[in-house]
């Protein structure tokens, strides 16, 4: 769940730079959010070339998949084009869905992490009762992000 808290502390922190004048994207919640999404996906990317957690992640490939590092490496550079993408105006929209698409085609890697207990950084996967609810509220998220950044051009 450190991708959440990644996101939480983000979305508060932009929020309150917003507030104290030191950011201007983060002067709306919209804002602070584009901008913390961009960081939990930044930290999500990293995740897949760490050595603590890439192993694991290679793990949560469901085996009828082929090249499964390689599938984690392009996953893990989408990820982080997306939240550079996030990071830019004119390409919010189109991160969005790009990132909106990519967390229901690793779901199942979820599906699969899940299912056969396996763990992540040493802890275990979460649980598809909590999973399944995050990303929806993470694909909202960013659906919530491009709308509010469409209508301020």
């Amino acid at each position: 769940m450190a991708p959440l808290v990644v996101m939480i502390f983000g979305w508060v922190g932009f929020r309150l730079m917003g507030a104290l004048g030191m950011l201007q994207a983060g002067a709306t919640w919209s804002g602070a959010l584009r901008y913390a999404m961009a960081a939990m996906f930044i930290f999500t990317a990293v995740s897949h070339f760490h050595p603590r957690t890439r192993a694991d992640l290679v793990r949560m490939v469901p085996p009828i998949l082929p090249m499964p590092g390689l599938l984690v490496t392009f996953t893990g550079i989408v990820e982080l084009i997306g939240a550079l993408g996030l990071l830019i105006p004119p390409l919010v929209p189109l991160a969005a869905v790009v990132l909106s698409g990519l967390l229901i085609l690793m779901f199942p890697a979820n599906i699969y992490a899940s299912v056969h207990n396996l763990t992540i950084g040493g802890r275990p996967a979460a649980p598809l009762a909590l999973r399944l609810p995050l990303q929806l509220f993470w694909i909202g998220a960013l659906w919530w992000i491009a709308r509010a950044e469409a209508a301020m051009v």
